[in-house]
């Protein structure tokens, strides 16, 4: 798939045409609590991997971080990013999280949030082995993914969750249990500092009211509305949320270097 323009085919792109800002499975609340819990301030050189439409990055940005960088692979998306991006120190990126060009050891946070989620394990080792490599001694490494539930859930009814997930929102999901997500980190170096946990209701109502506000909820629904097509396919990402909801839940996870 070109990464030159933004695939609306993708659930997270389609909902994001819609007028939806927060895409993150634990929603605003769990994206706010990381991002306070990174401990962002003026002295930081702060990376993000996927920032996408800039929900996060405009949360970053209000910590005044000495430098911030944006690594977006989507072309388009980094262009778009760019534009409302105009300070001094502050760029962003269309590069892989797995490559990103920055020199080692040169960054003291990196955020990361609903993107290594859709890799294959073999790709979310190379991304966080990238975010050791740019990150200081005792840097932060912040991630928000979608989880699986329990840890010990059994390996058929994974993958029947990770295909149903990829029929439905057209990108190839593979969430992780708690206790894989850290081991992946720890496997690359990482120290396990704390791990957050919120329930994955991206399109329950009272979710999207606490993530948009009325107005913007009012707007989102107006807007699926006039686009039949849309509706059947977020409908349809609903309805495969709710069938899996006793096994998905969203993770907040800062790792040390």
């Amino acid at each position: 798939m070109s990464n030159k323009t933004i695939n609306t085919e993708q659930g997270h792109w389609l909902l994001a045409k819609m007028g939806k800002r927060v895409l993150r499975p634990g929603g605003r609340e769990l994206t706010e609590k990381l991002v306070s819990e990174l401990h962002i301030n003026h002295d930081d050189a702060v990376v993000e991997f996927a920032p996408g439409m800039g929900y996060t990055a405009a949360l970053l940005l209000e910590k005044k971080p000495k430098k911030y960088t944006g690594i977006e692979l989507n072309e388009e998306a980094a262009a778009l990013l760019q534009k409302k991006i105009h300070l001094n120190g502050y760029q962003v990126k269309n590069a892989s999280a797995a490559a990103t060009g920055l020199d080692a050891s040169s960054v003291n946070k990196v955020i990361g949030e609903a993107m290594l989620t859709i890799q294959p394990d073999h790709r979310k080792s190379e991304i966080i082995r990238e975010a050791y490599r740019i990150l200081k001694s005792g840097g932060s490494y912040g991630i928000h993914e979608l989880g699986l539930m329990p840890d010990h859930v059994q390996p058929e009814i994974k993958s029947e969750v990770q295909l149903g997930l990829a029929k439905s929102i057209k990108v190839n999901a593979r969430p992780l249990t708690k206790s894989e997500w850290c081991a992946l980190l720890e496997k690359e170096g990482f120290k396990i500092k704390t791990v957050e946990e919120s329930p994955m209701h991206l399109l329950k109502l009272k979710r999207i009211l606490e993530d948009e506000g009325w107005l913007r909820t009012l707007k989102i629904c107006l807007n699926v509305l006039i686009h039949p097509y849309a509706a059947k396919r977020i409908f349809e990402m609903r309805r495969t949320f709710n069938k899996y909801e006793d096994h998905l839940t969203a993770y907040a996870i800062i790792a040390e270097k």
